[in-house]
């Protein structure tokens, strides 16, 4: 499951930073008592009530500043803000309610995103202060919460209102949401918006061959006989050493947020320039996300080929990718619309795929015969005894085998079983997870 993104707003020296470092149990923002001191965002993991978050800490919005600096940082906050699935206004009690609050506060409304406000500096034990009061002006949903980002007082009550602001938005979701979520990503330049605009039919897209056009992941909504389809068109993701431009830097996370709620990943490799190291970068986001992958070879048509161009292809992208064998492969041309059309159906298969389960007693049986074909690993005269395995979870399949030790369950036979269960059930696109449990261990 994809983690909802939670983005702390507010004006400069407002505790942002300090509230940050608390909710995510580390010191990572830089906290000091002077405004400015968080230029970019800054991104960390945040668990509550079994839900994880992605936190974001942005640098302090000055809505009116001729500072270039401080610009660049309301910049990087109001993208911050059209990533967010529930914001953190935060507010100084000290400070009271400013001009500069209600013009963030006018501003957050215009987003449509569910905005919790936290009054920072509450530090007493006991009643709030009357300037508390005075926030309720700003007219949320929401009542504003009073806490302490330095001793962390009502920082529960705060998780508490984003969780259950992310728990309406998942009900309402659930009503009337039931496409397949394809996020389209790769390097700069590899064709992805013009792959989608020949799926679509229209120049829905803006399309360039200027890498970096594409800043914001844009979600596109298509119907058509294969089914229902939301496409995330994302930012190229380039080496994180070439990123200097601090919106392109934002759309490196936009990219991997969009891996993390897609349900399917087309990773478009460029045939002209083969496949590079920052293609396997960028297809280990997809893999360690544990999502169904498509590998799309573009521009197709601008590679002058011969009876075995297709197969050295192959052989490229399999020994860079090495990890992700199961990924089918297609050569297309967004250009010309080359076997384009066939993504839809690739598409919902390597989805069905996924979200396959497979019975106890069929696993069972294909674990036996497993095991009857290649014996289990010994070790200094103990040999590994697997007594069961079970499907616990899709997307990606995960599966729990239980066997009386962990340490003689070799990778190398953890992966024999993984091909034995590709073989019989196919599982193809998708990666798969296999737990190793001694039997009798309660932590499934």
């Amino acid at each position: 499951m994809s983690k909802p993104i939670i983005a702390i707003v507010g004006r400069p020296n407002v505790g942002k930073s300090t509230l940050f470092n608390k909710l995510i149990g580390e010191r990572r923002s830089i906290v000091e008592d002077t405004p400015g001191v968080t230029r970019d965002r800054i991104y960390g993991e945040c668990e509550w009530r079994g839900r994880k978050m992605l936190l974001v800490d942005t640098g302090g919005i000055e809505p009116k500043t001729d500072d270039i600096i401080l610009a660049q940082m309301k910049l990087q906050a109001e993208l911050a803000i059209d990533s967010a699935d529930v914001i953190i206004f935060l507010c100084d009690v000290r400070a009271g309610l400013t001009a500069d609050d209600r013009e963030i506060a006018v501003a957050l409304k215009k987003s449509g995103k569910p905005v919790i406000v936290a009054v920072n500096k509450c530090d007493s034990i006991g009643d709030l202060p009357m300037e508390f009061y005075e926030f309720y002006e700003l007219g949320f949903r929401v009542d504003p919460i009073g806490i302490s980002s330095s001793h962390g007082s009502g920082t529960g009550d705060l998780l508490d209102a984003c969780v259950d602001a992310l728990n309406e938005m998942d009900e309402s979701e659930e009503e009337d949401d039931d496409s397949i979520k394809v996020a389209v990503i790769g390097k700069p330049n590899a064709g992805k918006s013009s792959i989608i605009n020949k799926l679509l039919g229209e120049n829905r897209l803006i399309v360039s061959s200027i890498a970096g056009t594409t800043r914001d992941a844009v979600d596109t909504e298509l119907s058509n006989a294969y089914g229902k389809f939301t496409f995330i068109d994302t930012a190229g993701i380039r080496k994180q050493s070439k990123i200097e431009d601090k919106i392109e830097h934002f759309s490196v996370l936009r990219a991997k947020m969009a891996v993390e709620r897609a349900q399917v990943c087309l990773l478009m490799i460029d045939a002209t320039t083969g496949i590079t190291d920052q293609d396997t970068k960028i297809a280990g986001i997809a893999h360690e996300a544990g999502k169904a992958t498509i590998i799309v070879v573009n521009k197709w048509d601008l590679v002058e080929k011969d009876n075995s161009t297709v197969n050295e292809f192959n052989n490229k992208i399999r020994t860079e990718l090495a990890y992700m064998t199961y990924a089918p492969i297609l050569y297309v041309s967004a250009k010309t619309g080359q076997r384009v059309e066939t993504l839809f159906e690739r598409i919902l298969y390597v989805y069905n795929q996924s979200v396959m389960r497979v019975t106890t007693g069929m696993l069972n049986d294909v674990l036996g015969d497993a095991m009857i074909r290649v014996q289990p690993p010994t070790d200094k005269g103990r040999r590994l005894k697997i007594y069961y395995m079970t499907q616990i979870a899709v997307a990606p399949p995960t599966f729990v085998i239980f066997c009386n030790s962990v340490e003689l369950f070799h990778f190398s036979y953890q992966r024999y079983i993984e091909n034995c269960l590709r073989e019989t059930f196919g599982f193809s696109g998708t990666p798969i997870k296999l737990i190793i449990r001694m039997k009798g261990d309660d932590a499934v």
